[in-house]
């Protein structure tokens, strides 16, 4: 099993910033790409930014310009940076992590594929 624990969420003024962070922790894992989502009350859930372990990134239109995503690979965490902040980014942000993970029963090892999310954390936007 692979967790990921969200932090840096919290209340803040139009126009301010915040930085969340996710981090995963577990064994034998391997990820390849670390995004962020968030929820608005009432709203699917949508992607925000997106970073492959080759450094491709990708950003919501809402994202561009005002957030930035970025990975510590050997720590296996990511964050994002949010400038500029509107009400409108008020949402539950979870981070998800997707790679491969080493199985083993007994004498037998299996790669499995690994799909894992936090549990997310508020954001809060005033006007």
């Amino acid at each position: 099993q692979v967790q990921l624990v969200e932090s840096g969420g919290g209340l803040v003024q139009a126009g301010g910033s915040l930085r969340l962070s996710c981090a995963a922790s577990g064994s034998n894992f391997v990820l390849h790409a670390m995004d962020w989502y968030r929820q608005a009350p009432g709203k699917q859930r949508e992607l925000v930014a997106a970073m492959t372990s080759g450094g491709t990134t990708n950003y919501a239109d809402s994202a561009k310009g005002r957030f930035t995503i970025s990975r510590d690979i050997p720590k296996n965490t990511a964050h994002l940076q949010m400038n500029s902040l509107k009400p409108e980014d008020t949402a539950v942000y979870y981070c998800n992590a997707r790679g491969t993970q080493r199985i083993y029963t007994g004498q037998a090892v299996g790669v499995m594929p690994l799909d894992a999310w936090g549990q997310g954390t508020l954001v809060t936007v005033s006007s």
